[in-house]
């Protein structure tokens, strides 16, 4: 929307700085979309003169009150107040009729015409879209360059204001000639404050101080700032006040300099200054600019209780938050200030009518109109497209229409502001026609088009389809200086949303030809949002034709794409896209060939992921912590452990490398996997001594992998460790504690790790087998049932595991009743017996020599269709010793040899025991020496 200015057409007013104590600082509007500013007005008791233009029309509008006796000189309107000071206001014309507001937006306006002033000449008539010449405050000062100082100051008059100051001269004279001298240089200023201090001028002298401040300050010395302030009051005697702030207040308002600012602000409060109207407009305005909120906030605050009157102390509040979209908080500040009894100018009213506007609440929007012209506000060219942008985000374009026609009868013309407000109306609508229709209107204006207006336009054609249109809109864009990059992602953002990304490449090469092809920024947006919106043959042609060379930008590029597609799942895509990569054979990219690695494992490929390592290791790349992490990835996923175990053991041995947690992970699952329970304690050891930060599932793996790997007393200090620190164990973990505190004989703690399971309702079937099966294996028969019949009152059936837990139990302490009882509540449930199942029964009824029921067990065995496995075996040679039939038991390992199931350490030990026991040593000696000759070893399976 346009900006609310304050403007002169007949030139400039005199340059001069102005007088803070009387200057307090006005800031201007400046609303969503839009900005402005004010210079310094001079009367705050004509708060009702709204001082405003808008791209050449200038008002000073009628409010309830009105300056006496003003009059005009040199384009600034000048009046005196109650004391008969006379004070000035800029301003670009007289007041312009009154205007009427009727129902239902009736809209009724008068044209402000330029009064001739006696003796001179006429004032340039309202012509719509021309502009007046805009004065800006200087940045640095008035009349002074950035350093402070006047940019030409010639001797002559620095000589002539100090001839006539000597010792004998008043303090009066002293300040007068400090005030010219601080006019023309800053530094000259200074050196004769310091003259002054010297010949004792300061005592009592606080507009000395003052004026030097303000000098001290456009140097942005702020230290001898804060030590003059000290000065002031323990040398000199001077109290305090807040123009001895505002000087420096007002130089870093001027410079945006928002942390200062703020910092004299907290020590003016620490040294109980009151602040005044000029404090707070100054730091208010300051904060709209910067868009500091809290201490906007804090100011505000301090106003109200100093009960301070700043009316556009309201208006920047209120801009700030809705801003920040606090519409909420924007509307409780409105409330306030009509609560506070403030009569609100013409910037205060166009803050409220933006609020509303830009929350689409055109009703309330409606009301602040009515309220504004019955105070006898003009409407301008600001408040017509506020209005229309509120109808735009309501989506009423119809009264937005009504809105733009009622422009000529106020004797207003549309600016760019209008022009664009009505284009995003119409965009933000989806009426296409409409659209396009302004949007030309506005270029046929003279005006350009903002961001906001091509963003809009690109995405209505996108989803209408109108390339050609598009065309000239990306023309525009380049007419109006955006760069090349800024138009592809404008252009692929837009297209792509609506599912059109094929009819990007068309439509930039009819606005750039192959230009696009010769800038790098433009391809690699161009290129990642084909392969995102999955167009790879586009993305492929882009790669391939590229004009640009730059190998380290290009690699990052292809990195960057293949991660796109595998993050994607699109596997294929990423494999076509490396193809097509130019490749170095001497100095592959470790990240892609990383990256393709853990590709073409998701892929299952596992053989072109090895070659690909395999490259990388030839070369003269140095394998880092994420090489070796991916490297070991694949090789679990292909279920080659042997080789994963020799990857990390080539990366111990590089000390530089220290593995993150998902890599130790990794080591310790493999390590599990390979049963290497000493490489498990030693990687344990290392997590503990590095002090490597474990979280929840860092703490679940070491316990699920190192619990068998370290000594119980260590496991139960990570266990308490990771209750204390509030983590909480899966399942998998308290199953693990259970069975290791269990098989070490330590039913307290697998009691009380049962409890927590139970209690968190993470406790299985493999749970209460596991305590079940703890109890058994220590005989104790009453707690062994007791969980039983709890894993039944939890709704789990009795499981096989469970009843062979029993059987085991009851039978190797003799029990054979309640063995034979758990054999028929088997057979009631219709619990199918297991290979474990008559394993066991072999092995009970062979240790009594009870044969018949040995072989009434392997009829039943065979009867089912089940065969013996090493274990039956094991279990029937050993019990045929017992039964002293050897010859059988020689029989049955020529049987083994038959079915192909090769004799352990065990086998051979049962039977070298069966003929030993039977007095066939000779035999057995031969078996003996069969057994070494064979080199059978380790602990095999259980007796």
């Amino acid at each position: 929307m346009a900006a609310l200015r304050i403007q002169t057409p007949a030139g400039p007013p005199e340059l001069r700085r102005r007088n803070l104590a009387s200057s307090p600082a006005h800031v201007g509007l400046d609303l969503i979309g839009f900005s402005s500013w004010m210079l310094p007005m001079g009367d705050h008791r004509c708060a009702g003169s709204a001082v405003v233009t808008s791209h050449g029309v200038g008002y000073v509008g009628a409010g309830r009150k009105n300056c006496p006796e003003a009059f005009l000189k040199n384009g600034v309107v000048c009046s005196f107040d109650d004391s008969g000071v006379r004070v000035s206001t800029l301003c670009s014309s007289l007041p312009s009729e009154a205007v009427s507001f009727g129902s239902k937006m009736s809209l009724v306006n008068s044209m402000g015409f330029a009064r001739k002033k006696k003796g001179g000449k006429l004032w340039r008539r309202f012509q719509g879209g021309k502009k007046l010449v805009r004065h800006r405050a200087p940045k640095h000062g008035l009349g002074k360059d950035r350093h402070g100082h006047k940019s030409v100051v010639k001797d002559d008059d620095i000589d002539a204001v100090l001839s006539r100051i000597s010792k004998e001269s008043s303090i009066e004279e002293c300040n007068s000639a400090l005030i010219r001298l601080e006019k023309l240089s800053d530094e000259k200023a200074l050196n004769f404050f310091d003259w002054m201090k010297i010949n004792g001028k300061l005592k009592g002298n606080a507009h000395a101080y003052h004026l030097a401040l303000q000098a001290i300050a456009w140097k942005e010395d702020w230290k001898m700032a804060e030590l003059l302030l000290r000065e002031m009051v323990a040398d000199s005697g001077c109290a305090l006040d807040a123009r001895a702030f505002n000087g420096l207040m007002y130089v870093c308002a001027k410079r945006r300099l928002d942390a200062w600012a703020t910092k004299w602000f907290h020590m003016m409060l620490e040294r109980e200054v009151q602040p005044n109207l000029s404090t707070i407009g100054m730091l208010m305005g300051l904060y709209q600019k910067t868009g500091k909120l809290s201490e906007a906030e804090f100011t505000f605050e301090k106003m109200r209780n100093c009960n301070i009157k700043c009316v556009n102390a309201y208006s920047a509040m209120i801009t700030l938050y809705t801003r920040l979209g606090l519409f909420a908080k924007s509307e409780d500040t409105i409330n306030l200030m009509n609560n506070d009894g403030l009569v609100p100018n013409m910037e205060n009213w166009l803050v409220r009518l933006n609020v509303y506007c830009q929350q689409g609440k055109m009703e309330e929007a409606e009301l602040v109109l009515q309220s504004m012209v019955d105070e006898g506000f003009t409407l301008n060219v600001v408040a017509y497209n506020t209005l229309i942008t509120g109808y735009g985000k309501s989506s009423d374009m119809q009264k937005a229409n009504k809105v733009f026609d009622s422009l000529g009868s106020a004797g207003l013309a549309p600016d760019e502001t209008t022009y664009r407000s009505m284009v995003e109306g119409f965009g933000r609508a989806n009426i296409y026609e409409e659209a396009i229709l302004y949007y030309r209107k506005l270029k046929g204006a003279g005006f350009r088009a903002n961001a906001s207006n091509f963003y809009t336009m690109i995405n209505l054609l996108a989803r209408h389809d109108d390339n050609e249109t598009a065309v000239e809109i990306l023309e525009d864009m380049r007419a109006a200086g955006c760069q090349r990059s800024s138009i592809v992602t404008f252009l692929v953002r837009a297209y792509g949303a609506v599912g059109r990304m094929h009819k990007v490449l068309p439509i930039l090469q009819a606005c750039f030809n192959k230009k696009i092809l010769l800038d790098a920024t433009s391809c690699s947006i161009l290129v990642t949002s084909f392969v995102q919106n999955s167009v790879l043959e586009e993305a492929l042609y882009i790669l391939r034709e590229k004009k640009w060379k730059d190998s380290a930008f290009e690699d990052n590029l292809y990195h960057i794409l293949i991660c796109s597609c595998k993050e994607g799942g699109s596997y294929n895509d990423a494999v076509r896209i490396y193809n097509q990569m130019p490749k170095s054979e001497t100095h592959p990219n470790p990240r892609i060939s990383c990256t393709m690695i853990d590709v073409f494992s998701m892929m299952e490929r596992f053989a072109d992921a090895e070659a690909i390592y395999l490259e990388l290791k030839a070369s003269a790349s140095v394998l880092d912590m994420i090489a070796y992490s991916v490297i070991v990835r694949m090789y679990i996923k292909a279920r080659r452990l042997e080789d994963a175990c020799s990857i990390l053991t080539e990366m111990e041995k590089q000390k530089e490398i220290i593995p993150d947690k998902y890599l130790l992970v990794d080591m310790l699952r493999t390590y599990q996997k390979c049963g290497l329970l000493e490489k498990l304690a030693d990687t344990y050891y290392w997590i503990r001594k590095s002090q490597v930060e474990c979280d929840e599932g860092m703490y679940n793996c070491i316990i699920n992998c190192c619990g068998r790997a370290i000594p119980v007393d260590e496991l139960s200090r990570i266990f308490d460790e990771m209750i204390q620190q509030g983590h909480l164990a899966n399942t998998v973990t308290l199953n693990v504690l259970l069975d290791i505190y269990g098989k070490a004989g330590l039913f307290n703690r697998a009691e009380k790790v049962f409890i927590m399971a139970r209690k968190q309702g993470l406790a299985d079937i493999i749970s209460y087998n596991t305590i079940i099966a703890a109890y058994a294996k220590g005989g104790n028969f009453l707690s062994m049932n007791y969980f039983v019949q709890m894993m039944q009152d939890a709704g789990f059936p009795v499981s096989p595991e469970a009843y062979n837990c029993m059987l085991d139990a009851y039978g190797k302490a003799g029990r054979l009743e309640e063995f034979a009882s758990v054999l028929q509540k088997m057979k009631r449930a219709k619990c199918k017996f297991d290979h474990y199942t008559y394993n066991i029964m072999i092995n009970i009824y062979g240790r009594r020599g009870w044969i018949e029921d040995v072989s009434n067990v392997l009829a039943e065995l065979k009867d089912r269709g089940v065969e013996p496995d090493l274990y039956s075996y094991n279990t029937l040679i050993k019990a045929y010793g017992i039964a002293r039939m050897p010859e059988d038991a020689v029989k049955l390992m020529q049987e083994m040899r038959i079915k192909g199931i090769s004799p352990d350490r065990v086998t051979y030990a049962n039977l070298i025991n069966a003929l030993q026991r039977n007095e066939n040593f000779l035999e057995a000696v031969k078996w003996s020496l069969w057994m070494k000759q064979t080199g059978v070893v380790g602990c095999g399976a259980r007796a």
